[in-house]
């Protein structure tokens, strides 16, 4: 799966609740691509939103190694206890600002199979959760930090962002140039038979 960078519109989107009706063998595939997506990509959580989905789940493989799917989460309390720690996003390659969070968390969510759960947490777990839940607000992890870094950052995943759209519209003017010959030639080739 593409994972979208900051820049991308669907990053700043609040995302829809998904109906529990829709939770079904159809999303549980895509759960499990995202958690593919998110391995491949030396993640620990992935938002739909970073998929281009803009819907209200997440996945999440914590220190714990659990496979958690949180569908429709809200956050019903949070710790007075807050916590630094060094945050990075896949959304966000290469890039870290120390973030300070609640030290824990309670979610309610849909899992997986449409049921219900609630789950306390804290240390990376906990961590996780918010990061992920932001994303289906609109949120990226610099939002929370220093204001000055957050936008010398988005300028520079704009540039990048610049770049790479200029890489693959040279790619595809290739790609034709190539075609255009190519077909051509066959025309040529057809001329003489």
């Amino acid at each position: 799966m593409k994972i979208y960078k900051l820049g991308e519109d669907v990053l700043r989107k609040k995302a829809q609740p998904v109906a529990p009706e829709a939770i079904n063998d159809e999303m549980r595939a895509l759960f499990d691509e995202m958690f593919v997506t998110m391995t491949e990509a030396d993640g620990v959580g992935l938002a739909a939103p970073q998929v281009g989905i803009s819907q209200r789940f997440f996945v999440i493989i914590a220190d714990d190694d659990v496979r958690r799917v949180f569908v429709n989460p809200q956050i019903i309390a949070t710790s007075d206890e807050v916590c630094d720690f060094e945050e990075g996003c896949l959304s966000l390659p290469g890039i870290s600002e120390t973030i300070t969070r609640p030290a824990k968390v309670t979610v309610q969510a849909l899992n997986e199979r449409g049921k219900p759960f609630t789950l306390e947490a804290d240390g990376l777990l906990a961590r996780v959760i918010q990061h992920e839940y932001d994303h289906l607000d609109g949120i990226v992890y610099i939002d929370r930090g220093d204001p000055e870094f957050a936008a010398k950052t988005t300028e520079q995943m704009r540039k990048r962002q610049e770049r790479a759209q200029k890489k693959e519209a040279e790619k595809a003017r290739k790609a034709a140039s190539i075609a255009a010959k190519l077909a051509a030639k066959q025309t040529k080739k057809a001329e003489k038979a």
